[in-house]
């Protein structure tokens, strides 16, 4: 992103974004509540544009296609850029289905290939050993925990480049969240990974960058580490000190 700003309307939601998030590691968007994290991630795959009155200003990029370009295919941008939001969504339909809904939308209609391509996907979302005999039950049978993995897996079925997590462990115990957390460090392996999260512990142990956001701007960004030992702006250190948020 380059001088980038998002607009509600008149309201300016996103300040003069300059960031570069690094391919195939897991980047961290910090910061007090309401102060952009989520809009921004939205931004990567246009997901804002379901908002009446938004508009933007600047450049963003995925690798060399300009994201707001009036030429930019939308679906295809969305098909790069797969997104798993707060609460986990499966749809009303049995997991296999869920995998395989995307892989349909594109037109594939083989069996053995969506075989294939269902087990690959809920294998890369460490699922499969717990579902291998449930597939044609419906998803909302399976715990909170599985069912985010398994909107991973409906992600990533599609072979994107780019994961966007939105919070995916707001609502899960501790045991589902350290799963979940142990996958997203396995999934930087194929994809990027941009995740929002308000539990900074989170965080330090899971992203290799980290992005400290206030009031629309982007104050900080550096590696994890760095960031948190070391911040270079007196308002990251306030932050990640418990001084306020």
């Amino acid at each position: 992103m380059e001088g980038f700003s998002l607009y509600y309307h008149a309201t300016q939601a996103l300040n003069n974004i300059d960031l570069v998030v690094p391919r195939h590691r897991v980047t961290a968007l910090i910061g007090p509540s309401g102060c952009g994290k989520s809009t921004l991630l939205r931004c990567f795959n246009r997901m804002n544009d379901l908002i009446d009155g938004t508009h933007i200003s600047g450049r963003a990029w995925l690798d060399d296609l300009d994201i707001y370009a009036a030429a930019t295919d939308v679906s295809t941008l969305r098909r790069r850029v797969g997104m798993v939001f707060q609460k986990p969504n499966p749809f009303p339909k049995s997991v296999y289905e869920n995998v395989a809904y995307g892989l349909r939308i594109q037109g594939v209609r083989g069996k053995s290939v969506l075989d294939d391509a269902v087990e690959q996907a809920l294998r890369g979302a460490a699922l499969w050993d717990e579902v291998k005999d449930r597939l044609h039950d419906s998803a909302l049978g399976l715990s909170g925990g599985q069912q985010q993995r398994l909107v991973v897996a409906r992600a990533v079925a599609v072979g994107p480049e780019v994961l966007l997590l939105d919070e995916p462990a707001s609502s899960l115990d501790p045991l589902s969240t350290l799963r979940l957390e142990e996958l997203i460090q396995e999934l930087k392996r194929d994809y990027t990974v941009v995740i929002v999260t308000h539990n900074m512990q989170q965080a330090a142990r899971l992203s290799d960058y980290t992005c400290y956001m206030y009031l629309g701007a982007l104050i900080e960004f550096n590696e994890t580490e760095a960031l948190f030992t070391n911040p270079r702006e007196q308002m990251t250190e306030d932050y990640v000190t418990g001084r306020y948020g």
